[in-house]
């Protein structure tokens, strides 16, 4: 009948394997293609009706990590979302020895335990060149770090990690270990996803190390140190997340102030961490 809307007709994806499927899968974030044909359809006709899309994550993706699948290409999983293998608790750290430390939500969770004692957890494996990336959600009000080439009692370079990505979040120095050549992540308040997500990866390769850090894709800088700062000039270590210490829940007057390091009940979430091993 003629000025009668004609309904559109069912049809179907025309789906063929993908290059990313051809090299066998892979993480990461891709461009996706939807193509659909349908060679009945008319003019007038509409070529398709979209009523949903559903992404699940594939076989690499951790079970129940919250946004699974953010890990770039190329990277090999050193936490696998389920429980803290490949990982344990320093008992020799200046930081505390008993440390909360669990998975929730398919992130590793630091919390003080008891409160004014932190701690530190590191991998089980060391580490020489290579890149690192990760997930962290710091709350507020708490101070900790990313450790790289770290000691078991967490001598290391320390890549600064804030509550909320406060001042000081990204910047490269030392942990009971005097730096020659650090650096500020002068961009980092722009970057930074407030009550979120965000994206760490540092790179490092070198005997004295040559440090380039990205927070959520942008680069916070790339500097050459002088020397290699490490006791006995160690050229690799262990990866460690650092839960701060609190002397007290107020400033004393008289003492270093670390009052406001780590408020109570506080935590340090990390997820997606990965990293890929250079020559």
């Amino acid at each position: 009948m003629p000025g009668q809307a004609r309904q559109p007709r069912r049809t179907q994806a025309a789906r063929s394997p993908s290059a990313l499927e051809a090299a066998g899968g892979g993480g990461g974030v891709h461009d996706v293609y939807f193509v659909f044909r349908n060679p009945t359809a008319g003019p007038a006709d509409a070529l398709l009706l979209l009523t949903h899309v559903e992404f699940k994550p594939g076989a690499g993706a951790a079970p129940n990590a919250p946004g699974g699948g953010g890990i770039p290409a190329g990277f090999t999983r050193i936490f696998n979302g389920t429980d803290l293998s490949g990982w344990h608790v320093s008992r020799t750290t200046h930081h505390g020895t008993t440390p909360d430390v669990r998975v929730e939500d398919g992130a590793i969770v630091l919390r003080q335990r008891p409160y004014g004692q932190g701690g530190l957890l590191l991998s089980d494996r060391k580490y020489r060149n290579f890149e690192l990336y990760l997930e962290a959600r710091p709350d507020w009000g708490t101070n900790g770090g990313i450790f790289f080439r770290s000691s078991e009692s967490g001598t290391a370079y320390q890549v600064e990690l804030v509550g909320g990505g406060g001042r000081g979040t990204g910047d490269l120095f030392g942990e009971m270990l005097h730096v020659v050549t650090g650096a500020r992540a002068a961009g980092q308040q722009a970057a930074w996803k407030q009550d979120d997500w965000n994206a760490f990866r540092l790179r490092v390769t070198g005997d004295a190390p040559r440090v380039t850090l990205w927070i959520n894709g942008v680069q916070m800088y790339d500097v050459q140190t002088a020397r290699n700062d490490l006791i006995a000039d160690a050229t690799e270590g262990y990866i460690a997340f650092q839960a701060h210490w609190s002397a007290t829940a107020g400033p004393v007057a008289g003492s270093f102030d670390l009052s406001d390091s780590w408020k109570p009940g506080a935590a340090h979430r990390f997820r997606n961490v990965a990293i890929r091993e250079l020559p």
